[in-house]
């Protein structure tokens, strides 16, 4: 069993290091490039560069994906009668629980999605779900889709006229 560590482990380096080898040396012509800057210079130097050692670097926690204040408002009002159970206005969910529309008799449940600031419908992601495992019509899953994004509008005129 250690034989087939140390074995491992061997092959392992040979590979890693067998990487660099390709790379002609510092000094040598073929590796200058027209404004006399050697590749790997401007392979150091390029802004896009990315290596394996970005996943320890800084946390970029900070991020925030904005989500369209009219579309994540409308999606709540438009499903208020729907119980919330998880709301992350960060990326843009909204999970309810089940419950009927009113004047309706089946149960829903649905989860929204706002996956960009813009007031669109390619913004918008509806899925609904019935409590009994039927299928839900697209005509319907558009239906809410369409008052979800109606109602943004009125949202932004009734905003704009302020």
């Amino acid at each position: 069993m250690r034989l087939l560590t140390i074995l491992g482990f061997t092959i392992v380096t040979v590979t890693v290091s067998a990487c660099g080898q390709n790379r002609p040396p510092p000094g040598d012509a073929r590796s200058l490039t027209v404004d006399g800057s050697s590749s790997e210079e401007r392979e150091l130097n390029d802004p896009n560069r990315s290596t394996i050692w970005d996943v320890f670097g800084p946390d970029n926690s900070e991020q925030v994906t904005q989500v369209n204040r009219y579309l994540w408002r409308a999606s709540l009002d438009v499903l208020n009668f729907l119980p919330v159970q998880e709301v992350d206005p960060f990326t843009g969910v909204i999970v309810t629980g089940y419950g009927r529309p009113p004047g309706g008799g089946r149960q829903y449940r649905a989860t929204v999605h706002i996956s960009d600031p813009a007031l669109a419908a390619r913004s918008l992601s509806v899925s609904l779900q019935t409590s009994g495992g039927a299928p839900v019509s697209a005509a319907t899953t558009r239906a809410v889709e369409d008052a979800i994004l109606s109602r943004a509008r009125q949202l932004r005129i009734a905003d704009n006229k302020l």
